[in-house]
């Protein structure tokens, strides 16, 4: 079958030169109005700036308010009978305090207990003991000395201190 109808066409007119001339203009139009607004405004952001002055002040006043708390006398729990003075007086009042303590020497030092043998095992070789002799060991010691040229040395004393006293928990004070 031949078509008979066939899409009615739609005649299309050219677009007249001036219709694109007006369209560039009003683009560069919009573009004179956002260069004279945004033109002589400072090219330099001062945002940093203002940060950097807020940072300052801030640390100032930490500043301040710590050193008030370290300088002056204040309540801290009134309840509690718990105060602040000041950091000057505080180390005038530890070193007197010191002062008047007499040192305690230090407490010996503890040695590890020593750790005892089952019942049915024995500490030392019984195969190279013979009767009536006993075996001890020597520490070595230098070539020089007395005790390398035949001299028999005592065996080390172990000796078991007591654990050292406990300290007093510190003094506070109001």
């Amino acid at each position: 079958m031949a078509e008979t109808e066939s899409a009615p066409k739609i005649a299309y007119s050219p677009t007249p030169f001036s219709t694109w001339l007006g369209v560039v203009c009003l683009f560069v139009l919009f573009g004179l109005i956002v260069l004279a607004v945004i033109g002589p405004s400072p090219r330099t952001s001062d945002y940093e700036e203002t940060r950097a002055k807020k940072r300052m002040e801030k640390l100032k006043t930490l500043h301040e308010e710590t050193q008030k708390e370290l300088t002056t006398y204040a309540w801290v729990d009134k309840n509690k009978g718990v105060a602040r003075i000041p950091i000057d007086r505080a180390m005038e009042i530890t070193v007197a305090n010191l002062a008047q303590k007499k040192p305690a020497p230090a407490g010996p030092i503890a040695t590890p207990a020593a750790q005892t043998a089952p019942a049915g095992a024995s500490p030392a070789p019984a195969a190279s003991q013979q009767p009536g002799t006993a075996q001890r060991a020597q520490p070595s010691a230098p070539a020089g000395s007395p005790a390398g040229q035949g001299a028999v040395s005592p065996p080390p004393v172990t000796q078991q201190s007591p654990p050292a006293p406990a300290s007093p928990a510190p003094a506070t004070t109001p």
